[in-house]
């Protein structure tokens, strides 16, 4: 079942001839050239030990309370309403005929327009009057209110508006005003079994408090935002929570509750608020004046760990992220990042038999003096008396193509020289060259 959110409501070049030096054994023939991770058994004294039943000592041992925290987190929740117009209207009325045949004179508008409402939470996080919430609580809304825990009411207007990561930042109207504003905790500090609270306004009802635990962290898959690494809590959550706080024990804001996983539309024990750490960007873009968030950018694309993948790469569990693939003149590209190599050594007969070939890695390619945006699989070394030495091919041969088929990477390469093949079409790039050459056997 998908999560969902929790309101209320409803991208000819000349080819250059070239010719590749290659010596020739018999066997072969160069018809062309073209441009390329005790207990102690229990004592019988320890198995009949009952438990110690004894009356409290003192009123503090009858007191263990989240009232401390609540009285700190509360006041900084707030209540969100969003009004929207909508135009639900006979189309008949927009025709000026018919409005003067029925007496109906004037601009079309007005009486069959509706007003949908919507509820949801949000949370200060600025004396000033800046409250965080979900983007689909006040997403189309022409008048939004905002309502606090000691009932006093403002309109608020939008300041930021970012649908990818499904936040939205509000500032109160109101001068001279200081709110109570809830501290950012460092939700990468987070722990599975830290105990948390969630402050909103369930199924409208008033502000209401619930506890539990995070029971997972940076889950994927769902399905409400572009930004995928939710905290899980199984704190009990409904509609009308969306944009309220999940907090810890010292009162911090945690995360903001976003979306349910629910069969039933109510609380099933798994709840989403995206981490307070993503909720600091929104809120540092917004307080800067910008109208979008500024985010970070790497540059690199980054693929999971398979079991196959650790398996090919020798790793003892499949864990962490692969890089797939780096952005040149990027961030992760001047800091060195490089794609995986995936050094091997084509054994199949081939041309390119005796051939240990690579990933190209900017790097890489900064040594072998290549192009820095080229990509695909380069000849790193070269067995003395093989099959590919004999045919004339070089350190620092970028492999582009062979037999029709594009070669990205070395397994790529390795899978089509072990093909067999009386007839190989191969284009490489040397020296800047596109050279292409069809060899037969």
């Amino acid at each position: 079942m998908p999560s969902k959110p929790m309101s209320s409501q409803p991208m000819p070049s000349q080819l250059m001839s070239s010719q590749l030096n290659m010596s020739l054994p018999s066997r072969w023939l160069a018809t062309a050239v073209l441009i390329v991770i005790a207990m102690a058994p229990l004592t019988a004294a320890t198995q009949e030990r009952t438990p110690e039943r004894r009356v409290p000592s003192s009123a503090n041992e009858l007191r263990l309370s989240y009232a401390p925290v609540v009285r700190r987190a509360a006041p900084a929740v707030v209540n969100v309403y969003a009004a929207k117009t909508v135009v639900a209207r006979n189309p008949l009325l927009d025709d000026p005929i018919f409005r003067r045949f029925f007496g109906m004179p004037g601009a079309p508008g007005g009486p069959g327009d509706q007003v949908q409402r919507s509820l949801g939470s949000g949370v200060l996080v600025d004396a000033t009057g800046l409250v965080v919430t979900n983007n689909h609580v006040i997403e189309g809304a022409d008048q939004v209110k905002v309502s606090l825990a000691d009932k006093r009411e403002f309109e608020a207007e939008m300041v930021l508006k970012d649908s990818r990561s499904d936040l939205a930042v509000l500032r109160i109207k109101a001068q001279n005003e200081h709110f109570p504003a809830l501290e950012f905790a460092d939700s990468d500090a987070l722990e599975v079994g830290d105990v948390v609270l969630a402050i909103g306004n369930p199924f409208a009802v008033g502000q209401t408090v619930t506890h539990g635990i995070v029971s997972a962290l940076a889950r994927t898959e769902v399905g409400i935002t572009d930004y995928q690494f939710f905290i899980q809590t199984d704190a009990a959550i409904n509609p009308g929570n969306s944009g309220g706080a999940l907090v810890d024990l010292s009162g911090r804001l945690v995360g903001v509750n976003t979306a349910i996983f629910s069969r039933s539309g109510g609380s099933q024990g798994i709840g989403f608020a995206i981490p307070a750490n993503m909720v600091k960007v929104v809120v540092a873009s917004a307080r800067s004046g910008g109208s979008m968030v500024k985010r970070p950018w790497l540059g690199a694309r980054l693929q999971a760990v398979t079991p196959e993948i650790a398996e090919g790469l020798g790793l003892k569990r499949p864990s962490g992220a692969l890089i797939a693939s780096v952005t040149p003149t990027s961030p992760a590209a001047r800091a060195g990042l490089d794609t995986p190599h995936d050094e091997l050594v084509i054994a199949s007969p081939s041309p390119f038999q005796g051939a240990r070939v690579s990933n190209l890695s900017p790097a890489l390619a900064d040594s072998l003096r290549l192009d820095p945006s080229a990509q695909g699989v380069v000849i790193v070394d070269i067995a003395n008396g093989s099959p590919a030495q004999s045919l004339g091919f070089q350190r620092g041969d970028l492999v582009l193509s062979v037999n029709n088929a594009k070669i990205a990477k070395t397994r790529d390469l390795e899978r089509v020289a072990g093909q067999q093949s009386r007839r190989w079409s191969i284009t490489i790039v040397r020296g800047g060259q596109q050279v292409s050459v069809e060899l037969r056997g």
